[in-house]
């Protein structure tokens, strides 16, 4: 499955590599894609996304999920 998260804060490389590195570490995610432009990540998983687990990594990495 492929998913397209909106994501708020981020505004430089530091920033995607941080949300990339978040992202990765939630089991099932298998392949992340951050593009800085749009404020989005381009995530792919096994079975559905706990949006919830992906909210608190995304907070906890200094950004939000919108």
């Amino acid at each position: 499955m492929t998913e397209t998260l909106h994501i708020k804060g981020m505004s430089c490389g530091h920033c995607v590599k941080a949300v990339e590195k978040a992202l990765k570490e939630i089991p099932g995610i298998h392949h992340v894609q951050v593009d800085l432009a749009t404020g989005t990540a381009t995530v792919e998983t096994a079975s559905a996304l706990d949006r919830e687990t992906v909210r608190r990594k995304i907070e906890k990495a200094g950004y939000e999920l919108v």
